[in-house]
């Protein structure tokens, strides 16, 4: 599977306590598996037709996906695809000029070809990434408010 090279901002906290579970709890596996898909401190996003994954790592961004984000299918993929190629656009300008932007916030540059078809869900879940961001950062990326 092909990788982006995406980075977005975050920071990956582990802690042996909140590894582990106090003794004499017992946790099955299926509720080991339902806490780490509520939780994760990162989100990796898929398209098997496409062959291409991006991992996001931001620990407050599955949150605000699951519960403010609109849901799959609200939005065209072709509304998506548009946005996306205007918000990478203004990223990699960014990335590219860690002088004049915040280059903790503008790690890496991202590879979006917006002639490649990289299906519903990577361009779902990118779209609604960059509103998360420019909400949580108060940063612009286009000429339109970040809107939910």
């Amino acid at each position: 599977m092909k990788t982006l090279p995406f980075m977005l901002l975050g920071l990956v906290l582990a802690s042996a306590m909140a590894c582990g579970t106090p003794k004499g709890i017992e946790v099955s596996e299926t509720e080991r598996e339902i806490f780490a898909r509520q939780t994760p401190d990162s989100v990796r996003i898929a398209d098997a037709e496409s062959q291409y994954e991006i991992v996001i790592i931001d620990p407050g961004f599955y949150n605000w996906l699951v519960s403010v984000a609109k849901p799959e299918g609200y939005y065209s993929q072709t509304f998506l695809e548009t946005r996306n190629a205007i918000y990478v656009t203004n990223w990699n300008q960014r990335a590219l000029l860690p002088r004049q932007y915040d280059s903790s916030l503008y790690v890496w540059p991202i590879d979006y070809d917006p002639k490649i078809n990289y299906g519903y869900e990577v361009n779902y879940k990118l779209y609604n990434y960059f509103i998360y961001f420019q909400r949580k950062y108060n940063q612009r990326l286009g000429p339109f408010l970040p809107r939910i």
